[in-house]
């Protein structure tokens, strides 16, 4: 930290916006910068970003910051990016079409026949999660069946990390905890897999180098420097996911702490020394470079949330208050909303049951109910749900979670943390920041910048207390577990009439 450079940046490009921010080595925050991302949605099922969007938004996160911070303080810069997300570029970096969001799931049909090509177990093997439309491998089989054209003049397939790493740096290079999520990694030899690879015709050359987080992978620029206002010859260093990074950002690198981000999906690590395959969940890298996570994703967490707020109860636009006054509501609901329960598969369903064709619903209403309760029912499925995969977890793989540290929007409801509490046994504890992912990001500068020997050390120095601790209560934990019981035969009876469903609706 000598040479006056005493901070480290975390760039955190999310799927919305980008946050530019500079850590202290004590984890204290020295300046934020933000700007947001487009998001486009050209049809029903298929979410799309210009690559240009998010170097413009970093840029412009960089510029805000530099009213705080001078650029001549930075010691290093680390990216954490929107996972499964990639944008395919021609020979001179031009998109060939705009990139494809994590959000899409226009690559359905393409599961199954990239699964038959390489094996469904031996994918699963291979890149440490289930067949299924998140991972970026299944829309590069879209590309090369429905895109030929455009599928053959691609020369670099980028992940967001190593699209802004080429702008920062000259260079394609990604993460080992970004490449992953592609699908397109082998988790355990840390090599783009040949297998996948070749099932999908591509080149090794068109996919980006590979570094281990927190290891330098190229500096500013000098055209970079003049965009960004960095000062040239600034380490950039390898980040990762936001997902691990956020895992990293509140120190969760043992096997009895889990990190649990309440965001617009809701998802859940537990980390491991251990690499172990499950349908339970999905097996992600950690941004400390050693051990796995065993990774549960809702895709309908605060989202749901909206959707509920601005399609059901037809709040105005900018009204806030109407979150405050639902939890009210909620509070004041007993324990099962009387009798409502909600399964929150709005977006399918990834962890456990990976089925493409799930649906969310209500059962039990009655004529009793009000929107408190039907709000109340919502944050108890998703708590179930949370409760329900962690156990398969704790089952398959002996973890013994013991407490959750929640981070994302919905960490700010006291309801929600209770509820979860309640629901899993657990104590749920809230970071002393919200930025966990850029945290996480900044931990790997700091590794790579050389003020710590390891990503453990830099964690322990950089993310602080916990400012807020939420105990589960014995007598509502066992009522919560009665409520699970039930809560567990849901889906099963549901199966055959959710692919009715979609039969019905295809046709």
């Amino acid at each position: 930290m000598g040479n006056g450079k005493d901070v480290v940046i975390g760039i955190d490009s999310s799927t919305t916006a980008t946050k530019a921010i500079a850590w202290r080595g004590d984890g204290g925050i020295a300046g934020i910068g933000r700007s947001p991302i487009p998001l486009a949605s050209p049809a029903n099922g298929r979410y799309e970003q210009n690559p240009e969007d998010w170097w413009r938004s970093a840029c412009k996160a960089l510029g805000d910051l530099w009213e705080q911070v001078a650029p001549e303080r930075v010691a290093a810069v680390a990216i954490s990016n929107q996972r499964e997300t990639f944008a395919p570029l021609g020979p001179q970096g031009d998109p060939v079409r705009p990139a494809i969001v994590w959000l899409d799931q226009r690559c359905e049909q393409e599961v199954a026949w990239l699964a038959g090509r390489v094996g469904k177990d031996e994918i699963h093997r291979i890149s440490g999660k289930p067949p299924d439309m998140a991972p970026v491998a299944y829309r590069i089989a879209w590309m090369l069946r429905w895109e030929t054209e455009l599928f053959r003049a691609t020369a670099m397939f980028a992940d967001v990390h190593s699209y802004l790493v080429w702008r920062l740096a000259g260079a394609f290079r990604t993460s080992w905890a970004s490449a992953d999520p592609l699908g397109l990694f082998d988790m355990e030899r840390k090599i783009w897999s040949p297998e996948v690879m070749a099932a999908l015709e591509l080149r090794e050359e068109q996919l980006p180098q590979l570094a281990a987080p927190g290891s330098v992978v190229g500096v500013v620029g000098d055209s970079a420097a003049a965009a960004t206002g960095l000062a040239p010859g600034t380490l950039v260093v390898a980040g990762g996911g936001d997902g691990q990074a956020a895992g990293l950002g509140v120190n969760a690198l043992v096997p009895w702490r889990a990190y649990l981000n309440l965001g617009t999906a809701v998802v859940s690590g537990t980390y491991s020394r251990e690499y172990r395959t499950g349908t339970a969940w999905r097996t992600m890298g950690s941004c400390s470079g050693e051990g796995y996570y065993y990774e549960t994703s809702l895709r309908a967490g605060t989202f749901l949330l909206d959707w509920f707020v601005r399609h059901l109860c037809q709040a105005p636009e900018g009204d806030r208050g109407i979150y405050e006054r639902l939890e009210a509501e909620a509070a004041n609901a007993p324990i099962g909303s009387d009798g409502l329960l909600t399964l929150p598969y709005w977006g399918a369903v990834m962890t456990p049951y990976w089925d493409p064709q799930a649906r969310g619903c209500f059962v039990g209403f009655t004529a009793s109910h009000r929107l408190g309760h039907i709000y109340r029912s919502l944050l108890e499925g998703i708590a179930l749900e949370q409760t329900l995969v962690t156990g398969m977890i704790e089952e398959q793989t002996k973890a013994g979670v013991r407490e959750f540290v929640a981070i994302g929007g919905g960490a700010s409801s006291d309801l929600w943390c209770q509820i979860l509490a309640d629901a899993s046994g657990k104590v749920v504890r809230r970071s002393r920041t919200v930025e966990a992912s850029s945290l996480g990001a900044a931990i790997c500068a700091a590794v790579g910048a050389g003020w710590f020997p390891s990503a453990a050390t830099a964690a322990e120095a950089m993310c602080g207390e916990i400012t807020r601790v939420t105990e589960p209560c014995p007598q509502r934990a066992a009522r919560y577990a009665e409520l699970l019981g039930i809560y567990r035969e849901l889906y099963p009876q549901l199966r055959e009439t959710f692919a009715k469903l979609a039969r019905f609706t295809a046709r």
